[in-house]
């Protein structure tokens, strides 16, 4: 069963929040990357609470259909504390899954604050620093398109531009949720343009506390990272490794930066057998994936 629920900030904002299987155990917490929405983690949400989790998925604010801040000032700390709250609000200690900055935002929680807010965490092709030419490749993305498009046909022709990987254009009602129709009848993304400014210039500066939050994680640590990404290399996975000792790492064979969305079954299947490892009992069904790698 899904249910949509919202979720209000210290500072007011309201968060769009949707859980799936509200009694099971363990929760999961998803947290997305930049630019995305809850709905990137449909289909390992619905397939991990189908084996008996509560899975937990929102829109970071300035994000879908979470509310925006009226002076456009977004700063990375106000997206942390977003996610601490949500965690501190569960009925047990969720385990963290984040894709690129959920998966930072989680890192720094993870690392600074105590008790830790998570029981363990998943990052999604991320570590403390970064390789900058595939952010740069993200973010020309994101800005490329100021004037929106004139339909779903044309978003769907530049996103599969933009992902050449993926075997199938997006269909218009998975476009949907993913823009917004404007005053003057162009489609525009979901997300908050403010955020290009405030979000994107923090982020860099975050670097040094990233590392240093890093050597602080004591909870266990699954760093999935996508084998042909241009943003996670295999020198920031190495010092990443060797902040995070005990964390393990798997690459994910084919998948890019966007991996939920390049190797969905592949990705859930490391997820379970993590959630097996590290949480007594883990979940209730094992989850009904294809065992071939795509």
């Amino acid at each position: 069963m899904v249910s949509v629920d919202h979720f209000h900030t210290g500072d007011g904002l309201r968060l769009s929040v949707e859980i799936r299987n509200a009694r099971g155990a363990p929760t999961l917490l998803f947290a997305h990357g930049f630019g995305q929405t809850r709905g990137a983690w449909n289909g390992t949400a619905r397939t991990l609470a189908a084996s008996g989790c509560r899975c937990v998925s929102f829109d970071s604010r300035g994000h879908g259909e979470s509310g925006r801040m009226v002076d456009g000032d977004y700063h990375m700390d106000q997206f942390a504390g977003d996610l601490h709250a949500l965690a501190l609000a569960q009925p047990d200690t969720p385990m963290l899954v984040g894709a690129s900055m959920g998966g930072l935002l989680g890192l720094v929680l993870a690392g600074e604050v105590r008790p830790t807010p998570f029981r363990a965490l998943v990052l999604v092709d991320i570590t403390p620093r970064w390789e900058t030419a595939g952010v740069e490749r993200i973010l020309a993305f994101m800005q490329a398109h100021p004037d929106g498009f004139a339909d779903y046909a044309e978003a769907a022709e530049r996103i599969a531009a933009y992902l050449p990987q993926r075997r199938e254009r997006k269909r218009e009602d998975q476009l949907k949720p993913l823009l917004r129709e404007g005053a003057d009848g162009r489609l525009r993304w979901h997300w908050d343009p403010a955020l290009l400014e405030g979000v994107v210039r923090e982020s860099e500066r975050y670097q040094p506390r990233l590392l240093a939050a890093a050597a602080r994680v004591e909870v266990p640590v699954l760093l999935l990272s996508g084998e042909r990404s241009d943003v996670v290399s295999r020198e920031t996975v190495a010092e990443f490794m060797n902040l995070v000792p005990h964390a393990r790492h798997v690459q994910v064979p084919g998948a890019t930066h966007m991996l939920a969305g390049d190797a969905n079954d592949a990705f859930t299947r490391q997820i379970a057998a993590f959630i097996q490892d590290v949480i007594p009992g883990g979940a209730t069904r094992r989850p009904a994936i294809p065992q071939e790698v795509p």
